[in-house]
């Protein structure tokens, strides 16, 4: 007879490991994130000119929506200031429902996008133009925040921004309101620049907050005279498009704010995702599912009205900085600004605008690359000057088309750089000269490699090597023709230009898919 006994089982390894081993680290880098987006989704709403609920709704969205998906693990999205100023000029431009229009389309095509796999694409656009997209928005919004910070009205556009700044430093001046607001700002940047200097137990609280919070009681003890956030309710700042603002639709100006929208912030997103990647050992950010997942989030956001969004480095370093090591974090830190917005909303009321101006400020000129520019110019002048020229475009004119002549730019630089031709010419005295010419040869380099040619000895024998020579447009080859047909004076040998020609090993070499050897070279006579 047989006996069974419940023996228990043995525990394994896998069994006894916890469901969520992380759970601690988490937990402590949400809180982290939120009391650094707090005060910046905030400040990004105020200064796009929209009620400052709209930017809790956006942060709110991407951490409970664009934090679930996969793609970057780590990375936070939310309101960023990157796009403070096109949103800017598009509530100018259409209105405020109108905008959930642009930011709902902008969502759909960064969906389609990436269901499409064209996420990766855009890690080839230039690093020059990014860097001189963000210095342009840089600029604009340090120059228009400081109107801000002064309680006076800003220009329309970057550049009157800039050129009224005297004009505003005089007004300022006679006003001591303006003066008191001014200090306040000034106050903001100053805690927010000195808190990186304070011991690192100081700095587990971060600094916009800690100067935020400092403006707001200097401001309420000392009664002074200066704006504070309008405060109009969670609910009630939800704003759903309606169908006549999806009528705008029909105007061409508001498709090229949305292409506007898709470009930058799509750029922005998945830049800084390369940046993240390059703070962590996690895993790697997959191009085509963090374009979706910012899709969604926009879609969601513009449904809602709200701001679009973008994944922000400032809130993604502070993520991998405090320990973050799963996208739980990012996902707390949404929930915890959606309590903040359903519990205390009042507590904005309290907040002065010089204070969130002197926040954006500071953000800005961290948008600007000086030691960027700096090392490009000493290394990549080219490049240095796509950057700069972008950024002055982005103010002289307008976002889009900033950035699409940057794109130009960058497309000219390299077709420029694909045209870099060697010309070599040989003259021992003796004997024919000889001409080497490699390296790609195409149109764009054709005046410089006739100039050489004809500037060559017209009684004496010439041979033109073309064997170093990887590409020969159609342009070029016409014109090294003609050129040998009409160069040499009578009675001189003509011109021999001496081609590359594949030998027969070469070509198996072609067929089997194995590296060729150094072609040879036929000879050709020009009469």
């Amino acid at each position: 007879m047989t006996t069974t006994t419940n023996a228990p089982r043995p525990t394994t390894e896998a069994s006894r490991k916890p469901r969520f081993p992380h759970w601690k680290q988490d937990f402590t880098a949400s809180l982290v994130v939120f009391l650094v987006a707090l005060p910046l989704c905030v400040g990004v709403a105020v200064a796009s000119g929209v009620p400052a609920e709209l930017g809790l709704i956006t942060g709110i969205v991407g951490g409970l929506v664009t934090g679930f998906l996969p793609g970057s693990s780590l990375q936070v999205s939310g309101p960023a200031a990157g796009l403070t100023v096109l949103v800017f000029e598009a509530v100018r431009e259409f209105g405020l429902p109108v905008l959930g229009v642009i930011v709902l389309a902008t969502g759909l095509l960064q969906l389609a996008m990436g269901a499409l796999k064209l996420g990766r694409y855009f890690r080839a656009i230039s690093v020059s133009v990014v860097e001189g997209m963000l210095a342009g928005i840089g600029l604009v919004l340090i120059a228009g925040q400081l109107y801000s910070a002064a309680g006076l009205e800003a220009p329309a556009s970057g550049l009157d921004k800039i050129l009224g700044l005297p004009g505003a430093v005089v007004d300022a001046v006679g006003s001591t309101t303006a003066l008191a607001s001014l200090a306040v700002a000034a106050g903001t940047i100053a805690v927010m620049v000195f808190w990186r200097k304070l011991p690192k137990a100081a700095q587990t609280v971060p600094g916009a907050l800690a100067a935020v919070v400092l403006a707001t009681v200097v401001t309420l003890v000392f009664s002074l005279p200066v704006a504070t956030v309008e405060v109009q309710g969670l609910l009630a700042s939800i704003q759903p498009p309606g169908l006549e603002a999806f009528g705008e639709l029909a105007n061409v100006a508001l498709l090229d704010t949305i292409l506007a929208f898709l470009l930058i912030a799509s750029a922005e997103s998945l830049f800084s995702a390369a940046a993240v990647d390059r703070l962590h050992d996690g895993p790697r950010t997959e191009y085509d599912k963090e374009l979706m997942a910012q899709g969604a989030g926009n879609t969601v956001s513009g449904a809602l009205g709200a701001l679009p969004m973008t994944a922000v480095i400032v809130r993604s370093s502070a993520n991998v900085a405090a320990g973050a090591r799963t996208k739980a974090s990012r996902v707390l830190h949404g929930v915890w600004l959606l309590l903040f917005a359903a519990l205390l909303p009042s507590v904005l009321a309290y907040i002065p605008l010089p204070a969130l101006a002197g926040i954006l400020v500071h953000a800005g000129w961290k948008l600007i690359p000086f030691k960027g520019v700096a090392s490009l110019w000493r290394s990549h002048r080219g490049e240095a000057l796509i950057l700069v020229v972008t950024a002055v475009a982005i103010v002289a004119v307008n976002m889009f088309e900033g950035v699409l002549i940057g794109l130009a730019l960058s497309v000219v630089k390299t077709a420029w750089d694909a045209s870099h031709v060697k010309l070599e010419v040989i003259d021992k005295g003796a004997g024919p000269v000889q001409v080497y010419l490699s390296g790609n040869a195409t149109f764009l380099k054709l005046p410089k490699i006739l100039d050489s040619l004809e500037a060559l000895p017209q009684d004496r024998p010439i041979e033109l090597h073309l064997g170093g020579v990887h590409h020969l447009d159609h342009a070029c080859r016409t014109a090294l023709e003609n050129w040998a047909e009409r160069h040499s004076a009578t009675g001189t040998e003509p011109v021999r230009v001496k081609e590359p020609q594949p030998t027969e090993a070469a070509e198996a070499a072609e067929a089997a898919g194995e590296p060729a050897e150094e072609p040879a070279t036929v000879e050709s006579k020009r009469p």
